[in-house]
């Protein structure tokens, strides 16, 4: 048997860390039943543990059914009592596109997958509790790495570090500094937002000024901001940032950008008090598709959250590891 992973987790003692490690091992399929484990000085060896530890360990097996022991033989793999994946997923914080997002992860795997989530509210300390408390206990973690601005990288990094990668899923934002070998299904915020107005500078042409409306507390990718900085750079428009929608009147030749629903319900009763009409005299993009948004004529730019779910799901059900940039759009509405 190739080495395997045994997981760090300090909730566990060390025997169970090697018991949990061998299971994983069986539910994924690389041990198959009738496979015969190493003797417990083999695998005492080759893990640098000790053959207390070893035997503990497939003893615990064999009371759960993983194993059976044979005189004069050995032991070897009997089977799994759970055969379905285990997936453990941690998003920053619960909104309507993260349920998107959950329920096409559910309906992709199916019964296939036992599927838990975790919420870590931006916070690197508490997603780095939730890691070290379910390593060894999930076949992959599925995670998104959005922190409060302002977070040291290495804060966090040395989290994802704990994970074996092969087992790491980032979902919604990459990592490229982790140069891991497992699966990210990502947007490339900068670069999705840049090509989106290239691809929409029709509709852009007519306003002079893009106004990006970023709540002080926001903890929105700043991406975003660079993005629409390099099309204002390139097309000779003039940019800015505010923080409040409310405190400032609009203005006449700019398109506003738009990343919460209470701003874009601000604007929208500017325009009115003001006597303006959207996608005239001034222009409203709101970011990430809603049914409110179809219904109030809004234009958008958008990822799909729905195929991002279920890319995951089939990649984590086809055991493939792919680096996968999501797609992203504007829908076009009166707005702008």
């Amino acid at each position: 048997m190739k080495s395997i992973h045994i997981a760090n987790n300090s909730t566990l003692l060390k025997f169970e860390q090697v018991a949990e490690a061998i299971k994983l091992e069986i539910e994924k399929g690389n041990l198959k039943r009738n496979d015969q484990l190493p003797s417990i000085t083999a695998f005492s060896k080759a893990h640098a543990i000790s053959r207390d530890t070893v035997e503990k360990a497939f003893k615990k097996l064999i009371r759960e059914g993983y194993v059976k022991a044979f005189r004069g033989k050995g032991n070897f793999v009997a089977g799994t009592q759970d055969t379905r994946l285990k997936v453990l997923l941690i998003f920053n914080k619960l909104s309507s596109y993260k349920k998107i997002v959950y329920d096409a992860i559910i309906s992709e795997l199916g019964s296939k997958a036992k599927v838990d989530l975790q919420i870590h509210y931006y916070n690197p300390q508490l997603l780095a509790d939730i890691v070290d408390e379910s390593l060894g206990h999930y076949h992959y973690y599925v995670i998104m790495p959005h922190f409060v601005h302002g977070t040291e990288e290495a804060t966090y990094l040395k989290t994802f570090q704990k994970i074996p990668s092969d087992q790491l899923v980032l979902l919604d934002k990459d990592l490229p500094q982790l140069s891991h070998s497992g699966i990210a299904v990502y947007q490339d915020f900068k670069k999705d937002i840049y090509h989106a107005f290239v691809a929409a500078n029709d509709l852009m042409e007519k306003y002079e000024k893009i106004v990006v409306v970023f709540p002080r507390y926001s903890n929105h990718p700043v991406e975003l901001n660079e993005g629409v900085l390099q099309f204002c750079t390139q097309t000779g428009k003039e940019f800015s940032v505010i923080a409040d929608a409310d405190k400032e009147d609009l203005e006449r030749g700019t398109l506003y950008i738009v990343l919460i629903e209470d701003d874009l319900a601000i604007l929208i009763k500017k325009t009115r008090t003001q006597k303006f009409t959207p996608g005239r005299e001034i222009g409203i993009l709101s970011f990430n598709e809603t049914v409110l948004k179809e219904l109030l004529n809004v234009t958008v730019i958008t990822t799909d959250f729905e195929k991002m779910g279920r890319t995951v799901a089939q990649l984590i059900r086809e055991g493939k590891s792919e680096h996968i940039n999501n797609p992203f759009f504007i829908i076009r509405r009166d707005s702008v």
